[in-house]
């Protein structure tokens, strides 16, 4: 077992599960409010559950943040992608100048955002650009192996991406953010995420791919025939999450697996994007199934295999508007749902402060 394997077992032993008294409490506290009976449906699941996790009835998510994990992969080379691998890097800097889709959204909610790179092949260096504390260098490789010739990764590089990316999340809940949304960047990313959708849910890959990019016929062809090559010659371990990761996942996969992890060690809500994030979701699953009542998931994207996922995971999307655009803006929208939930919860008067008479 290697070092980061030995720290990540660490982590998941000390993941608790909700506390049903603070459950309890905040469910207490929704039967009292002017309305009738949970007459705002799962706006009251997601306030309720937000007061588990943060273990009080003023829950708060004023400190918000986006981690957005980059990593390129090799399996492009079997043209699953509409766009050239250069368009990774492209985007990290298009992310940096503030001129993203993730950028307005995030901007919206006042929420930070910062980029990892996990493994772009390309050096992320613009000197022209005043980066600031916006964006972290953390190579676990310069690009994945290509998956369907052989293991993407090696194990040791799968837990190092884990760990990288729940140290990136801890140094965030250490400044106070107080709820994580996760996004990704790379492309060719689609294929590895139905890969492990494949493995981990038990689904055909016909089901599990979609068009990622815009792929045509003949593309989304060579996608699904680059997972079921991948899983072929590499037969991964669908009970062992770093196996799984380490034969046909992504870096920046990892690196979201181990924001989740994050989230569920330090008690902190975190809000899962599409399709990639979701099997980041996945793989952390897979390694702990503790972390599930720390998750939201922000949205159910156009990629076909988002839903099987979802399903498998029984995550329930806030929102449902045939996006797939990913970097974390499904989960930015989904913020603002979220933060309605909590004014209700906190701020809408009870029956008692009203002076009505609640029901018999």
């Amino acid at each position: 077992m290697t070092a980061f394997e030995k720290e990540l077992k660490t982590i998941i032993q000390r993941i608790k599960p909700l506390d049903p008294v603070w459950l309890s409490k905040a469910r207490e506290r929704t039967a009292q409010l002017l309305m009738p009976t949970r007459a705002l449906g799962r706006l009251h699941d997601i306030s309720e559950q937000i007061c588990a996790i943060q273990k009080t009835l003023q829950p708060s998510i004023d400190r918000k943040a986006f981690v957005v994990m980059a990593g390129d992969h090799g399996v492009t080379a079997e043209g699953v992608s509409a766009y050239p691998q250069e368009v990774t890097g492209a985007m990290v800097r298009t992310f940096l100048i503030g001129g993203a889709g993730i950028n307005v959204l995030a901007a919206q909610i006042e929420a930070e955002m910062i980029v990892v790179d996990m493994g772009v092949v390309s050096d992320l260096c613009f000197p022209e650009l005043e980066t600031g504390n916006r964006i972290f260098i953390h190579k676990t490789a310069r690009g994945t192996s290509n998956l369907a010739q052989g293991p993407a990764m090696t194990r040791l590089q799968a837990a190092q991406s884990v760990y990288t990316g729940f140290q990136v999340a801890t140094r965030l809940f250490e400044k106070g953010v107080q709820i994580l949304g996760t996004g990704d960047m790379g492309i060719g990313n689609t294929t590895p995420a139905a890969a492990i959708g494949v493995v981990l849910c038990g689904s055909s890959p016909e089901a599990m791919t979609g068009r990622g990019t815009g792929v045509d016929d003949a593309g989304l062809g060579r996608k699904i025939k680059a997972v079921q090559n991948g899983l072929e010659i590499n037969r991964p371990d669908p009970r062992d999450g770093l196996d799984v990761l380490s034969k046909v996942g992504g870096f920046e996969i990892g690196g979201i697996a181990g924001l989740v992890l994050a989230g569920a060690f330090h008690r902190r809500p975190v809000v899962i994007d599409g399709f990639i994030s979701t099997a980041g979701a996945l793989i952390a699953h897979s390694l702990c199934p503790g972390v599930m009542p720390y998750l939201l998931a922000g949205h159910c994207s156009k990629e076909p295999g988002h839903r099987l996922m979802l399903k498998h995971l029984g995550l329930a999307p806030i929102l449902d508007l045939d996006m797939g655009l990913g970097e974390g803006s499904g989960g930015a929208l989904a913020m603002n749902i979220i933060e309605g939930a909590l004014r209700i919860f906190k701020n809408m008067l009870t029956f008692e402060q009203a002076g009505v008479s609640n029901k018999e």
